[in-house]
């Protein structure tokens, strides 16, 4: 495989054993792999980075496992301030980190960059994997950029939106009635070929590579940490990438520390949210999901355990936020700072207001929300809640 300098390979979660670049699945301990990285050989202090384009997170390519990548230039999304909103919330500073902007506008973009990029390093000649919705439309975006055949298992639920696109970029597709769950057995029992999995925590380079947001929101402070970034959880790849990101910059020196990291997920599936109610690291699944924000009704996450760790080793905390909160903060979210924000971004929206209420964030507090998909991926669902109540 072409890697980077600093790539060392990749290492089982819990034991620390060594594995090759191309492994996938869970590590012989039973834990997910994460790529290892040689922090010595990197320097971003003193303009380390100043001639490295800003459009995209291989700015960071040094802390990224592949020398020639796969990409569209996803990253390099925008930090948008919004002192009105803030003023809503009740918080010092708010900003919304932006992931709808990317090629296939979520923030998986992010991961499925370099996780296709080590299949086709790894000679695959099928990729495959079940989705909610977004990873499997922006698998098919990268697998075609890679001449790679790919499959998307997804739920009869998943937006059109996905489902249109997953063709478009030249994927195949099974959809599979029910929701997610099912998807995911579909693509077991049904896809006979042999394929190299972009399933996340199965592919180990998902969740690195959404540590590249961590990066940009850090850089674009200077290098300081808000007091509170707040994340939507579905698989816990996105909460368990960004802690990722941030613990690497105060390995780095970059950081003073790891800013405090919260989950926010749907009260009708929020099996890491209850885990961490119960203090229990074995996140038990969702019995009967049921929430209207698709992306965010994985009754088991892969990740579960990795973002309780996320949270808890960085101060923060897990919130279940009722679905009609989590639409109307999408909306007002919209309405006042301009941002297209998905339901899933809404979740994260909600956990802030929240939080302000609670007292645990004030008004001298910096925020960051992350919003992990475009606003016109769940438009119909956006525009559903507005008609009920009248508008």
């Amino acid at each position: 495989m072409d890697t980077s300098e600093a790539f060392l390979g990749l290492e089982c979660a819990e034991t620390g054993e060594r594995y090759d670049a191309d492994a996938t699945g869970a590590s012989d301990a039973g834990a997910h792999l994460v790529p290892a990285y040689d922090y010595d050989a990197v320097d971003w202090a003193d303009g380390g980075l100043s001639d490295r384009p800003t459009d995209t997170m291989w700015r960071y390519a040094d802390l990224l496992p592949f020398g020639s990548p796969l990409t569209a230039k996803e990253g390099g999304t925008p930090l948008v301030e919004s002192a009105e909103l803030a003023d809503e919330v009740g918080v010092g500073s708010l900003g919304i980190k932006d992931e709808g902007r990317n090629p296939t506008g979520t923030v998986l973009d992010r991961g499925l960059s370099p996780a296709v990029t080590a299949a086709r390093e790894a000679g695959a000649e099928l990729v495959a994997l079940a989705s909610a919705g977004n990873a499997g439309q922006s698998a098919a975006s990268y697998a075609s950029m890679a001449d790679i055949r790919s499959y998307s298992f997804v739920p009869s639920r998943a937006p059109f939106s996905n489902k249109a696109m997953v063709n478009v970029h030249g994927g195949e597709m099974r959809v599979v009635g029910g929701r997610y769950p099912d998807a995911e057995a579909g693509l077991h029992e049904q896809l006979k070929s042999e394929w190299h999995t972009l399933q996340e925590f199965d592919n180990p380079y998902r969740h690195d590579g959404i540590k590249t947001l961590a990066f940009e929101v850090a850089e674009s402070r200077g290098w300081e940490t808000p007091d509170a970034v707040v994340v939507p959880s579905s698989t816990g790849e996105v909460v368990a990438g960004v802690f990722a990101g941030f613990e690497a910059l105060s390995e780095l020196g970059l950081t003073a520390e790891v800013p405090p990291i919260f989950a926010a997920q749907a009260s009708g599936c929020a099996p890491i949210a209850a885990a961490r109610e119960r203090g229990d690291e074995d996140v038990k699944a969702w019995d009967q999901p049921d929430t209207i924000v698709g992306e965010l009704e994985i009754p088991d996450p892969k990740g579960g355990a990795a973002a309780i760790d996320a949270v808890e080793s960085s101060g923060g905390d897990t919130l279940a936020l009722d679905d009609e909160d989590i639409l109307e903060s999408a909306v007002v979210a919209a309405q006042t700072a301009g941002v297209e924000v998905g339901t899933a971004g809404g979740a994260a929206m909600a956990a802030a207001w929240r939080l302000a209420e609670d007292g645990v964030l004030g008004e001298g507090d910096d925020v960051v929300v992350v919003n992990t998909e475009s606003g016109t991926k769940t438009a119909d669902v956006l525009r559903s809640h507005l008609m009920g109540q009248g508008i």
